[in-house]
């Protein structure tokens, strides 16, 4: 173990393994230029964690555990997948630089936080992160964002869908978030409604794909109307077997999508990672609050989107069908990708990423060496 050169720091239970499960894939390739060991808070953590890669894992639980294994492993670099509050504790080692690289690309607000400035680098995916990061924050230094797109959605995926002679259209909600002005979801207002919509598409089948939180929600409002719209997925696929009407809570969305002809989505990186990966496809962004105006400002997705209310929902089957016959908004997005990943095409994130890392990875080792700070 002594010769891990970078470290991927996780504090998280296993409610939110997500976040560093989708980074491991690529964490592997890095493995083959620079050996990677991921450090892990949680005990519960490390068995979901430990099962899903061939990387090592190890448990530092408790302050004084993390500093003693840092000082055996002699890393150069820590990555952070979240900003959990036990990050600080990892932060506190000097000798190594330390680089949040996030579990997604959002237009949330939670995205362009404080945070970000006690890290020596901050990846994102391109010019939309920049600017969320100078704009959202007082005093930020943009010096430290680093631009590496999407590496994660690079990864070739074995297909979780089967194939369809139907026109399958996601429902992909996120979570309620951790506070109020975090909160995306469509699921409490609008959820019972969008299935009953998509429902109504003809040739149709659906697929929802709830965010993991929503399935493991304690807000009852959630729970109640994530059963009901289960029980509705459900209920279709009774009357219509041959649909294929399904629900899918396991498994990796970016493995569902190569299988599907639109999204429905709210706020989150679903509709971003979509973008990335199936522009030439339709997208419904889902508006809970109602206020349409604050989404073309703050989330530039939803101009190249269609944006539904509880105004406009009793349409969307509708606007569905026809979405799916005429796709209006196409060159639309194909300018918006451009804003979001730069001119980076499917596969190319990854290269960017390991450049990154490496030369990241040197400039530790000469600052070291030379007892300071130097120019990069």
């Amino acid at each position: 173990m002594n010769d891990v050169r970078v470290i991927a720091h996780f504090a998280g239970d296993p409610t939110r393994a997500y976040q560093l499960i989708q980074w491991l894939e690529v964490l592997e390739v890095l493995d083959a230029a620079h050996p990677v060991g991921l450090v892990l808070r949680d005990p519960d953590s490390v068995e979901v964690v430990r099962a899903r890669t061939r990387l090592p894992v190890l448990l530092a639980e408790s302050f004084a555990e993390l500093t003693e294994l840092y000082a055996d492993l002699d890393a150069a670099l820590v990555l952070y997948v979240n900003n959990s509050a036990a990050n600080f504790q990892s932060l506190v080692d000097t000798r190594m630089l330390h680089v949040h690289v996030n579990h997604g690309e959002s237009d949330k607000q939670s995205m362009a936080s404080n945070n970000a400035k006690a890290y020596d680098r901050v990846f994102v995916a391109g010019e939309a992160a920049v600017q969320r990061y100078v704009s959202g924050l007082l005093d930020f230094d943009g010096s430290r964002l680093v631009r590496v797109g999407r590496p994660q959605l690079d990864v070739h995926r074995a297909p979780l869908l089967a194939s369809s002679p139907l026109r399958t259209v996601m429902y992909a909600p996120t979570w309620e978030g951790d506070a109020s002005y975090n909160d995306y979801t469509s699921v409490v207002t609008l959820g019972a409604q969008v299935v009953a919509q998509v429902l109504q598409v003809p040739d149709v089948r659906l697929v929802y794909k709830p965010h993991p939180k929503v399935t493991t929600s304690l807000v009852p409002e959630v729970a109640e109307a994530h059963l009901a719209i289960m029980a509705a997925v459900a209920e279709a696929d009774e009357l219509d077997p041959a649909a294929g009407h399904t629900s899918v809570l396991d498994g990796d969305i970016l493995a569902m999508m190569p299988q599907c002809d639109a999204m429905v989505t709210d706020v989150s990186s679903v509709g971003l990672d979509w973008l990335y990966l199936r522009n030439d496809c339709p997208i419904v962004l889902m508006d809970p609050h109602r206020d349409v105006h604050s989404l073309h400002e703050q989330v530039p997705l939803s101009r190249c989107a269609d944006v539904v209310d509880a105004g406009s929902v009793s349409s969307l089957g509708r606007l569905l069908a026809d979405r799916l016959d005429h796709d209006e908004h196409h060159l639309a997005r194909v300018a918006m990708r451009h804003h979001y990943f730069d001119d980076l095409q499917v596969g190319e994130s990854t290269g960017r990423f390991l450049t990154a890392v490496t030369e990241l990875v040197a400039l530790r080792d000469r600052l070291v060496a030379g007892g300071g700070a130097i120019t990069a």
